[in-house]
This record gives structure tokens, C-alpha cells and sequence, in this order.
């Protein structure tokens, strides 16, 4: 392996381990649920979930498939998009 490459290999090791440096603006990704495959989607617009409970705004406008990215995900999402604990505590009540 030439030393270029060691070099690229080493500064990859590196930013893997300071997540901070990323920022997801969008995505999409499949998520396996208990009982079904869903799509969420982190837009401009905001997260979407393809399950029954996101699209029936059964628990506000999120999903535990949403909320188990945003904590999976966490400071590499912008402000917007991120876990807030308190608003969750506040539907829970």
C-alpha cells in the first residue's frame, strides 16, 4: 500500500471517530419495525415516516421509527431535525 493512501486510510480513522463533522441534511433509509419495513425521510420539509402512527399524527408528527433516528443520529442532524426530549415528555405528559 503506497503512503498516500496509509495517509487517506488514517485521516478516515479519524473523522469516524469526531461525528461532530458530519451534518445529514436529508436522507432516506429503510427502518425493519416490529412488524413491517418503513421509510423515513428527513427532508427540507422535515421527517417522514411511511407507518401508520406518523401518518395518523396518532403521537404528534413523529413515530418511535423517527425518534429512534433522531437519537441514533444525534448531533450529526441539523437543530431542526433533533430529539427533543421535552416536547416527547410533554405528549407523554
Amino acid at each position: 500500500m503506497n503512503s498516500s493512501m496509509i495517509g487517506k486510510i488514517e485521516k478516515a480513522h479519524r473523522y469516524a471517530r469526531e461525528p461532530e463533522r458530519i451534518s445529514f441534511e436529508s436522507f432516506k433509509a429503510s427502518f425493519q419495525g416490529g412488524h413491517d419495513s418503513y421509510t423515513v425521510e428527513l427532508t427540507d420539509a422535515g421527517w417522514n415516516c411511511s407507518c401508520h402512527t406518523f401518518e395518523a399524527h396518532l403521537v404528534g408528527s413523529t413515530c418511535a421509527h423517527v425518534m429512534a433516528m433522531q437519537q441514533i443520529l444525534g448531533g450529526m442532524l441539523p437543530d431542526r431535525a433533533r430529539y427533543d426530549e421535552q416536547a416527547t415528555e410533554a405528549l407523554v405528559g
